[in-house]
């Protein structure tokens, strides 16, 4: 680097014959311009939702940083938990459950809101995160919530994180609603599986979704019903896989199309800049205890886009 007190001597410049520039032929550096942290929206899906786990890990181990995130259901559990520092205990517990386990962290309610009153898992979240509120976390985040009452989208981005996370997960008829400032709380798919909105809303400049229900159903959502089959249909139904769902899943599984047709026509609206979709149609909305898999997938899908998230970044440093 050619320094400034060689180029002049007293009130003489050195001139090229000494074989240094002058001062108007030298460039300096331009300052490197910053690259846009990422918005995450991460959506719903319940058991599906570990993925998450697998999608930060993949992005902390290429040093991409992560601005603020909003998310909904077990996409607000996942997003909170790693916000408050708490992913490895997150995931520590995920991989630890069995069927078995699954069975002793639910708490059956008889003649409540929903068949499980949920405070067996409220506690195990008291343990890492007790005392901590949504404003105490380093980037925002907001969870998404329903009200039961008036339908109301409801975005919870201060008070306590149990809370805000509670509420967003607070599935219909399984888990007891929330109660918080004379709301009532459930799950915030039913209005917001994958809360794009929530970071537009918050004026970031990269939104990242991540949707877990994307390869579930066909692209297509409506189909003609027959009452007489062709014998290439009737060969097909007799050997469809059938499966006969209880009460509960019969539930689920209506929230399921619920949550997948919703998001569909949110994203259709308001599109991020990147989806991330992991495949996870083979495991279904209850199976927690296939979180190994749920992760790995997550984590694949997020190292497979990360050339695309980094050409995004550079687009938008460039506009900036």
């Amino acid at each position: 680097m050619v320094s400034w007190s060689l180029i002049r001597q007293g009130s003489e410049t050195v001139g090229s014959d000494a074989g240094i520039a002058s001062p108007s032929d030298i460039k300096l550096p331009v300052p490197a311009q910053q690259k846009p942290k990422l918005a995450l929206a991460l959506g719903g899906g319940a058991a599906r939702g570990w993925a998450h786990i697998g999608v930060l890990r993949a992005l902390d181990e290429a040093g991409i940083e992560i601005g603020m995130i909003a998310g909904t259901s077990i996409g607000a559990l996942v997003g909170g938990c790693y916000l408050a520092g708490k992913l490895d205990e997150l995931e520590s517990f995920a991989r630890s459950l069995t069927m078995r386990r699954i069975a002793s962290l639910l708490d059956l309610t008889i003649g409540g809101s929903g068949l499980f009153g949920g405070m067996r898992l409220t506690k195990r979240m008291q343990e890492h995160l007790e005392g901590l509120n949504v404003e105490d976390l380093d980037r925002p985040f907001v969870a998404v919530s329903a009200e039961v009452n008036s339908g109301h989208e409801v975005w919870i981005a201060n008070g306590s994180l149990i809370t805000a996370l509670r509420a967003s997960y607070a599935l219909p008829g399984i888990f007891e609603p929330v109660r918080s400032n004379h709301r009532t709380l459930v799950d915030g798919a039913l209005v917001n599986p994958v809360p794009v909105s929530v970071c537009r809303a918050y004026e970031q400049p990269l939104v990242v979704a991540v949707n877990l229900n994307y390869d579930i159903y066909g692209r297509s959502a409506v189909v003609r019903h027959s009452a007489s089959l062709t014998p290439s249909e009737v060969q097909k139904q007799e050997h469809a896989p059938y499966a006969k769902l209880g009460m509960t899943g019969v539930m689920v599984q209506a929230f399921n199309i619920i949550q997948d047709r919703i998001a569909r026509a949110r994203l259709a609206g308001d599109p991020p800049d990147i989806s991330l979709q992991p495949r996870l149609s083979d495991i279904g909305l209850s199976e927690f205890h296939r979180a190994g898999e749920a992760i790995e997938r997550g984590y694949q899908e997020a190292t497979a886009r990360l050339p695309e998230l980094r050409r995004m970044q550079e687009l938008f440093a460039g506009s900036s």
